[in-house]
């Protein structure tokens, strides 16, 4: 019985290690137009020297727009640049289940917001909060994540 109970705590610190694991921010994910519902990109997360960044790896082109879009609302060395491969997202950390401390652009409109995300839905939906001074002055989006970034 003893032996039993062993095993079966040793089996549940294995899966909680394994889901821990599994729930990673790093991948692809598809984000969501907040207006017409649709998919507007993918973005690549990774960490870099210790610090949770994005870029841009495919847009969802609207009709009518460029094939080729570029970041025209864009402060500084960012202006006029291609939206496709633009870092998008720098220096988030982790912080206890969420990810905060750093800044998202958005490239439609070339204003850059403080940002904080959680892992949701066992780790297949990402909240993306931006925000401007105190996180009640901002909004939420939800991503989706994708097993590759042809979505």
């Amino acid at each position: 019985m003893r032996n039993s109970i062993i095993i079966l705590f040793v089996s549940l610190l294995f899966f909680s290690y394994a889901k821990a694991e599994e729930q990673s921010i790093a991948g692809f994910w598809k984000t969501i137009d907040d207006t017409t519902k649709k998919p507007r990109s993918i973005v690549q997360l990774y960490v870099k020297d210790g610090e949770l960044r994005a870029k841009i790896v495919k847009i969802f082109l609207r009709e009518g727009e460029d094939e080729n879009p570029v970041c025209d609302k864009c402060p500084g060395d960012k202006k006029n640049k291609p939206a496709m491969g633009m870092e998008i997202l720098t220096g988030m950390e982790k912080r206890g289940d969420e990810w905060s401390g750093g800044h998202i652009l958005d490239p439609d409109s070339g204003r850059s917001y403080r940002c904080r995300m959680r892992l949701t839905d066992n780790g297949q939906k990402l909240d993306v909060r931006g925000f401007i001074g105190i996180s009640l002055l901002g909004r939420t989006q939800t991503w989706i994540r994708v097993s590759s970034p042809n979505g």
